[in-house]
């Protein structure tokens, strides 16, 4: 690992080990990632008696739902802070501290991987998916989910583009990989040729954020989140208020009668290890 890409590591690590971040991003986000979780087990083919590996696991939402189908699964988590989290919601289920690019199994473990918006955050995302190569058996199947491009994804895109006019994007934070790159299908089709994988899907899934207010779109970005956060903590207070008013604006046109319903849909990407290599 590169001094750029540590440095990276570092940053995601402090971020994900941070108690209140962590629990806030899975009691504001996770009833939005959770949407496309069921979607993520079918491209995966998780079915009772498998072995499933959870990679980025968080609060163990994704493995949690692959045991109630009646697989053997398992949750990984670079945090220790996230695992904690994951044991405590799901008690039942197998979760252990373990890096995406380094994971600590035998080649041809488990019949398949799964990984809920873990991707972006990785280092190095070449070296996560064949990782995940080595471990799925021949015939195993890949399936991982991405915030789709902020044009779609609304609170994001808003937000992103409050900052362009306000604030700045450059505020110094590690280099990382891109955060929507595999929002382009062209990106995640390299990714998994690359690992080695065949039989790519690649699809749309729809995903609602429903919030009361932009005021808490705006405080859950702030405060649930990594890189979006130390990008806002960055901007000068006057910039942070215009930021916050035009996140108002972009959003009116998604009032409800009882609040905001935001389009935040996922990437899914699926791919087969080789049933013969």
């Amino acid at each position: 690992m590169d001094a750029h890409t540590n440095a990276f590591r570092e940053f995601e690590l402090a971020g994900w080990n941070d108690a209140g971040i962590s629990k806030r991003y899975d009691a504001d986000l996770g009833s939005v990632t959770a949407q496309s979780v069921p979607a993520l087990l079918d491209a995966a083919v998780v079915r009772p008696g498998a072995r499933v590996l959870d990679v980025a696991t968080g609060a163990g939402h994704a493995a949690a739902a692959a045991a109630r189908l009646g697989a053997e699964a398992t949750g990984i988590d670079f945090s220790a802070v996230q695992i904690r989290l994951a044991h405590e919601r799901h008690p039942g289920v197998r979760f252990e501290v373990a890096d995406a690019a380094a994971l600590p199994f035998d080649a041809q473990r488990f019949d398949a991987v799964v990984s809920s918006f873990g991707m972006l955050h990785f280092p190095d995302p070449d070296a996560a998916a064949r990782e995940a190569f080595r471990v799925l058996k021949p015939g195993g199947r890949l399936a991982f989910t991405v915030w789709d491009a902020p044009d779609r994804t609304v609170a994001l895109g808003a937000l992103l583009g409050a900052i362009r006019r306000h604030g700045t994007l450059d505020v110094g934070l590690p280099a990382g990989p891109g955060f929507f790159q595999f929002s382009e299908p062209a990106a995640c089709e390299r990714l998994l040729r690359g690992a080695g994988f065949e039989a790519l899907v690649i699809a749309q899934v729809t995903q609602v954020w429903r919030v009361p207010s932009p005021d808490a779109a705006f405080d859950t970005l702030l405060h649930a989140t990594v890189r979006t956060r130390a990008m806002l903590l960055a901007q000068t207070h006057e910039a942070i208020e215009r930021i916050r008013a035009a996140m108002h604006e972009a959003l009116a046109p998604y009032r409800r009668d009882d609040g905001y319903e935001l389009p935040m849909p996922a990437v899914l990407a699926s791919a087969a290890r080789p049933a013969t290599d």
